[in-house]
């Protein structure tokens, strides 16, 4: 790998840090906020939906022109909205307001980057290296992304911690925190510039009509984003900031207590990613999917019923240890059974479906958890990922990226 290559990804993986380590935050204390701000369960659900929402549209933005515009012109418009969204937590707490905030600055409460930005980066990592290294380079990127987010959750400890240090009113706690994240995002927009241009597409792969996208690579990407939609729709039950609000609710766990456990959560799916990685290589990228993926949703089904605190974070711990395996290997998956140049599409397509399903699910969640049970929304996104696996594996089992080929196989 040359100088100029590392160099690139050492950037987009310092930009990409800086935002997941903002989500990573407001994953876990979003839900909160709003509560002790006064909004109902049903409300923090359709402001994070309308952050999903406004993220799905940017991901069509990203899919149709980001190569045309410019990949780095494209990352620091959504790094400055993206800032934007997380400033207005800070300056209203008006329902209308917020949803339109959310909505246009793309207010992340998944706790894990799925956003706009991320769907692009996941365009531009595996360009940089050679196919026998993509679900390492990526493998690592998701490292950085879990990383940042596991610091970011331990963070959620600040506006506690602010409160007592200097005695300010709790929610002016959250704020001056909010304002922090802001200047995160305008920092992270700086960075993209300062990539050289082999983060770009060639301008003959941008004068390429969208027409030119082949008839077998729509066909795999639908059916791959239909099978992405089941499972986000099952994920938008599960967002960071509904699960750190139902362990607020179901056992009076405090932010502090939520922002360690979101810590090691965090830090038990950075090392999944390389666990991947390495599991991939021996069993192939499909397998390594659903035999990681369907056991995780089993532990989270158990945790709904959990008698205790104690308990119901064993469980949900079994399930993040395990849940994140098939996020880089099911990027690496959708880079390889297309050709470089459809990458931007393919990935902004698999990703547009997992944010609409996304804000989806966060929104059916916050009613289920009003006006059904307040564990309801893990039983049934955990059955949403379980059906999503059977799916996948009867669909695609037989479709092998080009490292998993006979030959390629055995190369040393």
């Amino acid at each position: 790998m040359n100088a100029l290559v590392s160099r690139d990804l050492l950037l987009i993986n310092a930009a990409a840090f800086l935002r997941s380590l903002t989500f990573g935050l407001t994953g876990v204390v979003l839900g909160i906020y709003l509560f002790r701000a006064g909004l109902s369960s049903f409300d923090i659900g359709v402001v994070i939906a309308a952050g999903l929402a406004g993220s799905a549209l940017a991901t069509v933005g990203v899919t149709a022109k980001a190569d045309r515009v410019g990949r780095r012109r494209t990352l620091v418009v959504l790094s400055l909205l993206g800032a934007m969204g997380v400033l207005a937590l800070a300056l209203t707490h008006a329902v209308p307001v917020l949803l339109l905030v959310a909505f246009v600055g793309m207010l992340n409460g998944t706790g894990t980057d799925r956003s706009a930005a991320f769907s692009l980066e996941l365009a531009i990592v595996p360009g940089l290296v050679p196919d026998r290294s993509r679900t390492w380079a990526l493998s690592c990127y998701n490292v950085v992304l879990d990383t940042a987010g596991s610091l970011g959750a331990l963070a959620a400890a600040l506006p506690l911690l602010l409160q007592r240090w200097l005695a300010l009113p709790l929610l002016t706690s959250y704020r001056t925190v909010f304002f922090g994240c802001a200047l995160l995002g305008v920092i992270g927009a700086v960075l993209y510039p300062l990539a050289s241009a082999a983060v770009e597409v060639s301008k003959s792969e941008t004068e390429a009509p969208p027409h030119h996208i082949s008839p077998a690579t729509k066909k795999v990407v639908t059916k791959l984003a239909g099978l992405f939609s089941l499972d986000a729709f099952g994920g938008g039950f599960l967002t960071d900031a509904l699960v750190a609000y139902w362990f607020f609710r179901r056992f009076g766990a405090a932010e502090e207590s939520l922002g360690i456990l979101f810590f090691a959560v965090h830090l038990l799916n950075a090392a999944s990613h390389l666990g991947a990685a390495w599991l991939a290589r021996r069993i192939g990228l499909v397998n390594t999917m659903v035999l990681t993926h369907l056991p995780s949703s089993l532990f989270l089904i158990a945790a709904a019923f959990a008698p205790s605190l104690r308990v119901a974070v064993l469980l949900f711990l079994c399930r993040e240890a395990l849940v994140e395996m098939d996020v880089p290997t099911r990027q690496s998956y959708v880079a390889a059974v297309v050709l470089r140049n459809e990458r931007t599409f393919a990935s902004g397509i698999t990703n547009l479906a997992r944010n609409v399903f996304w804000a989806i699910g966060s929104s059916i969640a916050g009613f289920f958890m009003q006006n059904v049970a307040l564990s309801a929304p893990l039983v049934i996104g955990g059955g949403a990922k379980i059906s999503y696996d059977l799916l996948l594996y009867r669909a695609f089992r037989r479709l092998r990226p080009p490292e998993e080929q006979p030959k390629a196989m055995s190369l040393p």
